[in-house]
């Protein structure tokens, strides 16, 4: 392992970094692109990624120090996703090596590449939930999204195969334009493969998103959707989250409002103590290169593990600190009730106008101070 004076940073090679701990800071989620390697080629992939190596991507040994970092700060979920996980050659050791941790290892692949020799080493490794995306309820809305022919097969194939091996299956859909109708069919499909969850991402056009922008939907249709979300709880065995979706924690309260229920973790489970945009705040994202960033869309410098411990990243980033001064938001987000619930997504709020504290682009709510 480094030593950790040479993990020191020189003020030319890191964001600045602050001492000072917040009280939003406690480390819930760590999405971990352990590869940016790849076997698909998704329309709205967020790291653009293809097949072949890449340079400078974290090997095992650094992989585990990062582990141990991490666990520093606390046990939080560890998402290793991609790129295409599976594609990394030492990724049920790493996978073993966190679990043994204490940390709550989870996976994301795309499910091509599952066969009953991989889930049992999945399942092995310690990792008991993984997700996987479906972007379509068809063979070609999901393909046409997937960018390769045989990907809806290949990832019902990888659910079936985990599901036998005793791995729960999470469900993940990014809604566009594109498969927005479809919604309730994937929903539906989710049940039928015996997923236990399934979670709706929105849009955030980075990586090759940016060149389907078309494809993102409106503010309003945005707002009906998480509306529609919302009615499922009752109605859907799976367990329900939207993500890269902050508007949802508000919808919930007013919803919550008009029906005469309290948001308590009885009634709305982690739905109720969680809050919208959680980048810098409850989640962070560590690129393939090991560069942190509140969340993958994100992509603002907040630290190198390359060159300071994850610790100090996570307790005295600039950027970090700043996200969680819910106090700094701009706009109609700074004015907005609901700001720390929702929060806006810091993302799209970026991609539209450089600044990460921006308003939300893709919010149709007026605060009550703009009514």
């Amino acid at each position: 392992m480094m030593p950790m004076e040479s993990l020191k940073p020189s003020k030319t090679e890191t964001p600045a970094l602050n001492k000072g701990k917040n009280n939003h800071d406690t480390l819930r989620l760590v999405a971990w692109e352990i590869t940016r390697n790849c076997n698909l080629a998704c329309v709205h992939c967020r790291a653009a990624a293809t097949r072949g190596s890449y340079d400078g991507e974290l090997d095992s040994n650094t992989c585990f120090r990062v582990l141990n970092e991490i666990a520093e700060v606390g046990k939080p979920i560890v998402i290793l996703t991609g790129g295409e996980p599976l594609l990394r050659p030492d990724i049920f050791n790493i996978a073993r090596y966190g679990t043994d941790l204490g940390l709550k290892m989870v996976m994301a692949p795309n499910g091509t590449l599952i066969t009953p020799n991989v889930a049992q080493r999945i399942a092995d490794s310690g990792i008991k939930r993984i997700s996987i995306s479906l972007d379509g309820a068809t063979k070609e809305s999901h393909d046409r999204f997937r960018g390769v022919d045989g990907a809806f097969e290949g990832a019902l194939n990888g659910i079936r195969q985990a599901r036998d091996s005793g791995i729960e299956v999470q469900i993940n859909t990014t809604i566009t334009k594109q498969n927005l109708k479809e919604i309730p069919k994937i929903q539906a499909l989710a049940v039928e493969l015996g997923a236990v969850a399934h979670h709706i991402f929105l849009l955030v056009p980075t990586g090759r998103g940016k060149y389907i922008l078309n494809q993102e939907i409106t503010a309003t249709e945005y707002e009906e959707t998480l509306n529609w979300f919302y009615d499922q709880r009752d109605k859907s065995s799976l367990q329900l989250k939207a993500t890269c979706a902050p508007h949802y924690y508000r919808i919930l309260r007013q919803r919550a409002k008009q029906e005469g229920k309290s948001v308590s973790y009885r009634s709305y489970g982690l739905d109720a103590v969680t809050r919208g945009c959680l980048g810098g705040t409850g989640f962070c994202f560590i690129s393939h290169k090991g560069i942190v960033q509140p969340c993958g869309f994100l992509q603002v410098n907040s630290g190198d593990i390359n060159k300071i411990s994850f610790a100090q990243i996570w307790h005295g980033s600039e950027v970090f600190l700043t996200l969680r001064r819910f106090s700094d938001l701009k706009g109609k987000c700074g004015e907005c009730e609901y700001k720390r619930v929702c929060g806006g997504c810091r993302a799209r709020a970026f991609e539209a106008s450089g600044d990460y504290m921006a308003e939300e682009p893709l919010c149709s709510y007026k605060p009550f101070s703009r009514s």
